[in-house]
């Protein structure tokens, strides 16, 4: 199950698996890979990879480029020319970069003598079916044990099989055409062998021929970036026009699941606009609303980069969607309360100050139950609760799966969550306040030029009336 099933060499597979990580007093399992991958690295003839185990549906590699087109012996040229050129860059943190195309693989030929065979009165079908029969078999009959039932195949002892000289001296017995008479002639009178090298296999992909070069990234680097690195220098790779390089991959599984959540959030965000203009029957108040899940976004990334924790394209997303909902309430509650106030009379700038200082309490209280909640499972908080009740050992300790899965998650509505607050309780009243400004000035300019129009229309009736 890997080299996409085309090479046809020996492969062996070894998986080192590591105890739970409550056992292992937080000791990463990336430094052995690391010490794993210096101990094999420059084996004579041997091509080792050393990668951890993915999880969850299969991608590619970090570093996957496909290489299509028509024309194979280019496709090769160009694999061979972008391998050196990748490595002539000197980026930091590929591994090896291999191809999953084998243009050496041996190959032994047969060739026969068509004239010679035909004057010995045997056809090429038959020479072929009798090198067949010695090699793989033939089924003569079967045997029958019970329900089971086991064929019976006759061919060569192995050690004949895989001797090219006793292939060679294969006893072929047959009919004569030209005769009719029985005869019995060795394989070596009608034909001759030729050692060649050929295509271990073809790759096909939409119905084009593909060679992939990959490589795993090294442990202290990350993909996103180097693939840029490697995507600028494309740039300058001179190649046929026929043939095309894509980069494929984890990198556009990444690109895929960006594109899907960034439409999901557009969608979201159009929904709660469209439910928000008919709740305000206004347009102005939901898009100031709305303006906090843009500026909670920008909290998540200042969070992240602060830190210096991975991004996850899924769990971030999925978390910035899940922060827009409790953003979005939270200034549903400042915005509402405020014209609660303005309709009893109350001025503006001292409704907004007012319901700033009254809903304080719950928008505070909302962010940091929720904050609260979320730490233990971004700092991925466990406790044996079996030994807790049993032994009253509870085993507390900080990291392991759930960390690993739903840190990203719980990192991003913190953070998100923890920018947004402040963003509620200050950018809202005081959006609100120039939103309303901006109004009346633009009301009483229009109501001058309605007035002047006026004006004008009277003067103009007293003169046509003089």
């Amino acid at each position: 199950m890997f080299d996409s099933g085309t090479k046809t060499s020996n492969k062996g597979k070894v998986s080192v698996s590591f105890v739970e990580y409550i056992k292992r007093n937080g000791v990463s399992t990336n430094a052995y890979m690391e010490e794993i991958r210096k101990a094999v690295k420059g084996i004579p003839g041997a091509e080792i990879s050393v990668e951890k185990e993915s999880n969850g549906p299969p991608t590619g590699k970090p570093i996957n480029i496909e290489i299509s087109g028509e024309n194979l012996e280019e496709m090769i040229v160009v694999s061979d020319n972008l391998k050196k050129f990748i490595n002539s860059m000197e980026i930091g943190g590929i591994e090896e970069l291999k191809a999953d195309f084998d243009a050496k693989k041996p190959e032994l030929i047969i060739k026969i003598d068509r004239a010679r065979a035909q004057k010995e009165g045997i056809s090429a079908g038959q020479i072929g079916s009798e090198i067949r029969t010695a090699i793989l078999g033939k089924e003569l009959s079967k045997y029958r044990e019970g329900e089971d039932q086991y064929p019976i195949q006759l061919r060569y002892t192995e050690y004949e099989r895989k001797d090219i000289e006793k292939l060679m001296n294969l006893k072929i017995a047959y009919r004569d055409m030209n005769s009719g008479l029985f005869r019995q002639i060795p394989l070596s009178s009608v034909a001759t062998i030729d050692y060649q090298n050929t295509y271990s296999g073809i790759v096909r992909k939409n119905s084009k021929r593909v060679i992939t070069i990959s490589s795993n990234v090294i442990t202290g680097y990350s993909a996103t970036e180097i693939m840029p690195r490697i995507e600028k220098g494309l740039k300058s790779f001179e190649k046929p026009e026929s043939i095309e390089i894509d980069i494929t991959g984890e990198q556009e599984d990444q690109k895929e699941s960006s594109s899907f959540l960034t439409n999901s959030m557009l969608l979201a965000l159009f929904l709660i606009l469209f439910i928000l203009i008919t709740q305000f029957n206004s347009i102005s108040k939901p898009i100031i609303i709305i303006s906090e899940v843009v500026f909670s976004i920008i909290g998540v990334l200042l969070g992240f980069i602060i830190f210096g924790l991975p991004i996850s394209i899924i769990m971030t997303g999925m978390g910035i969607v899940a922060l827009a909902g409790i953003v979005v309430r939270n200034g549903i509650l400042l915005v509402e309360f405020t014209d609660i106030l303005v309709e009893q009379g109350a001025e503006v700038k001292d409704a907004v100050v007012e319901a700033a200082k009254t809903r304080i309490t719950p928008v505070m209280l909302t962010s940091i139950s929720t904050i609260f909640g979320l730490i233990p499972l971004a700092l991925g908080f466990n406790i044996d609760f079996v030994s807790l009740f049993q032994h009253l050992e509870p085993k507390i300790h900080f990291g392991g799966d759930s960390a690993t899965f739903f840190g990203s998650l719980a990192w991003t509505i913190t953070f998100g969550l923890s920018f947004a607050t402040f963003l509620t309780l200050i950018l809202v009243p005081a959006m609100y306040l120039l939103v309303h400004n901006f109004k009346n000035n633009v009301k009483s300019k229009f109501g001058f030029l309605k007035k002047a129009d006026k004006s004008i229309s009277i003067n103009n009736q007293i003169e046509e009336i003089k």
